[in-house]
């Protein structure tokens, strides 16, 4: 069983990682609407696999970030800290179902993609796809600052057992 402070530190740890996966994606939103070609755009996503690493990395951290800080919410009950780790893990799990809503249609339409002639709607589906991941960034941004504020308490609370 994690003693509280490092239910915290992993808290933390996987959460500050899934964030800043995020925070990448978003950093890269405006190069890529604004000064990137659709060719550029579509040879960088969907065919040379830039985004490969996101997935068989990022999946995983995602799933512990949301079990890693509802066990932190666990461990904090029944202080008042609880319901910032439970809002924060909450938010973690909103982001997933955010990707789920907003990213994952766009990936399946881009799966269908060939070289050649762009698709009629490519720039359609380059705009839903940077703005699911920067709605996932931003509802991530807050889920990891109510975590920072549950797991400081946590560590808190624990240097004085």
């Amino acid at each position: 069983m994690l003693s509280p402070r490092t239910t915290a530190v992993l808290a933390m740890l996987l959460a500050s990682t899934d964030y800043a996966l995020s925070l990448m994606h978003a950093l890269e939103a405006a190069p890529r609407l604004q000064t990137w070609s659709l060719e550029l755009w579509r040879e960088a996503t969907v065919f040379n696999g830039e985004y490969f690493i996101f997935g068989a990395v990022g999946a995983p951290i995602e799933i512990g970030t949301i079990l890693l800080t509802a066990w932190l919410a666990w461990s904090l009950y029944p202080s008042s800290d609880f319901r910032w780790a439970i809002a924060g893990s909450a938010l973690f799990f909103l982001a997933l179902l955010a990707w789920f809503s907003l990213v994952l249609p766009e990936n399946t339409v881009l799966a269908t993609w060939t070289p050649g002639p762009l698709p009629a709607d490519a720039s359609t589906t380059r705009l839903r796809w940077e703005t699911g991941h920067l709605v996932g960034a931003a509802i991530k941004l807050v889920a990891l600052i109510f975590v920072a504020r549950a797991a400081a308490s946590g560590l808190m609370s624990s240097q004085t057992h």
